[in-house]
């Protein structure tokens, strides 16, 4: 098996949400269906004699990572116990963005912020920090996210309207000539 094919396997199923279809990794990597199957099985088998802390199973049809079943209980742990695990720069800025613009959609976020925000959306559910609330009533009836009563009370707030007002964090029109003019070409 030639190691970049690997390498891809893994790297797909790494960011892959769902578990992928041989079919679609055999598109990807330009391959035969029959010699992806088989490379995804052996290298299944492989994660399973080295007794890594993850196996990669074939289930619904595709291939996925997932924690090694015999380590549920340490998984479980932390997912339960790991909330006070501490948000990511990315995770707060969206969390800001859901906080002051919602109800909000997640393409919405993701053009405030000029980047891919699924998985940080993701994260932010699970935690309990932002929930669906609505659909947009537009073409497509996007999802529409706000924040939850989690959020409030980690913050000690008892409605959003308690946030502080964006003004607060807005340069002044003096600050905003400075950094202008610290950011004109010097004229000579």
């Amino acid at each position: 098996m030639a190691e970049e094919e690997r390498r891809a396997v893994e790297a797909i199923l790494m960011v892959a949400e769902e578990p992928i279809e041989t079919h679609l990794l055999a598109q990807v990597l330009e391959l035969p269906q029959e010699r992806v199957e088989a490379m995804c099985a052996e290298m299944g088998a492989a994660y399973q004699a080295e007794d890594r802390g993850f196996v990669m199973v074939r289930v619904a049809g595709g291939w996925r990572f997932q924690s090694h079943p015999d380590l549920d209980p340490y998984v479980e742990r932390f997912v339960l116990e790991g909330q006070s695990v501490r948000l990511s720069a990315a995770a707060l800025e969206t969390l800001a963005i859901v906080a002051y613009k919602q109800p909000v959609s997640r393409a919405q976020v993701a053009a405030i912020r000029g980047v891919d925000v699924d998985a940080v959306m993701r994260t932010l559910q699970h935690r309990g920090y932002i929930g669906e609330v609505a659909r947009d009533p537009g073409p497509g009836q996007a999802v529409l996210f706000g924040t939850t009563p989690l959020f409030l009370e980690r913050l000690g707030l008892d409605t959003v309207e308690d946030l502080p007002p964006l003004g607060d964090f807005v340069p002044g029109p003096e600050a905003m000539e400075a950094l202008e003019q610290g950011l004109r070409p010097a004229e000579g």
